[in-house]
């Protein structure tokens, strides 16, 4: 494949906490000032029937979508919303830990006949302390190691996002030392993580942007509490990028509401622009 880029792409990721509710808070208003060609969804948590008519009010007629629903009625679903042309598409329904679920789709959107692959992905959240749902989280990311590394092989410039439910570093959240060996700081989770960047030679876009410093904004808060306005946060949502495609990154940012009553999700979009002419 090895396609020859040449154009500019400008990707968001967030977890809309429920496209539905986000519609009602006003998403098409950040969609409208994003820049964005794609953006890529988690927890739609929607049907099919439905999914359709609410991208439509939020982004406009002139958009394509994939979208992979859970089985689970209410639960999960990933979607990848694209200016461009989706010219394919796959759900990982032939991977059982895939199937069904609402946590995996894939779109090859064509940039000006340069095809990028771009992956919405949902991981787990996890419990450290239920030894079955930390082993399902952890062979969710086994398989999407798997995955990704299958797409990379055939020659794509690949593109992972996603809410992930991990916090790589300690400096990827707040309060990491009350936090260390729970889900979402646990050992064995940071480990898939070390694989992909230490061994495999994944990017983390935003934290290489950042010259590699720790110091990269947060994209979720709860909702309890005060953990918006004093900013304990975790960063739980990514882009990874082949090493080619990530040279091609130029900006990251993460489009934080600037003020509670005017978030319409739990999460801030990570949005990551790439001049891809000549990479």
């Amino acid at each position: 494949m090895n396609a020859v880029l040449s154009t500019s792409l400008t990707v968001a990721t967030v977890n809309v906490n429920g496209l539905r509710a986000a519609a009602r808070k006003d998403m098409a208003a950040w969609v409208a000032e994003s820049g964005a060609d794609v953006v890529t969804l988690q927890e739609v948590r929607a049907p099919d029937d439905l999914v359709a008519g609410l991208v439509a009010d939020v982004f406009g007629d002139d958009w394509h979508l994939c979208h992979a629903e859970a089985a689970a009625k209410g639960r999960a679903g990933v979607a990848v919303v694209s200016r461009l042309p989706i010219v394919r598409t796959a759900d990982g329904s032939d991977e059982p830990c895939f199937a069904a679920t609402g946590r995996w789709i894939e779109a090859d959107v064509d940039a000006d006949g340069s095809p990028v692959t771009v992956i919405s992905a949902y991981a787990h959240t996890g419990d450290a302390d239920d030894a079955d749902r930390m082993a399902e989280k952890l062979a969710w990311f086994d398989a999407a190691t798997e995955r990704l590394e299958t797409l990379r092989a055939e020659g794509r410039h690949v593109l992972f996002t996603g809410d992930l439910n991990v916090a790589h570093r300690d400096a990827d959240l707040k309060n990491w030392k009350g936090n260390v060996g729970r889900a979402g700081c646990h050992p064995d989770e940071r480990a898939r993580f070390d694989i992909w960047t230490d061994q495999l030679g994944w990017v983390d876009v935003a934290r290489s942007l950042a010259g590699g410093d720790d110091d990269v904004a947060y994209t979720w808060w709860s909702y309890r509490g005060r953990a918006f306005d004093t900013d304990a946060g975790w960063r739980i949502d990514y882009q990874f990028a082949t090493p080619e495609l990530a040279a091609a990154a130029v900006s990251a940012r993460v489009d934080r509401a600037d003020s509670y009553d005017r978030r319409w999700s739990d999460h801030a979009p990570v949005v990551v622009t790439y001049e891809l002419s000549g990479s």
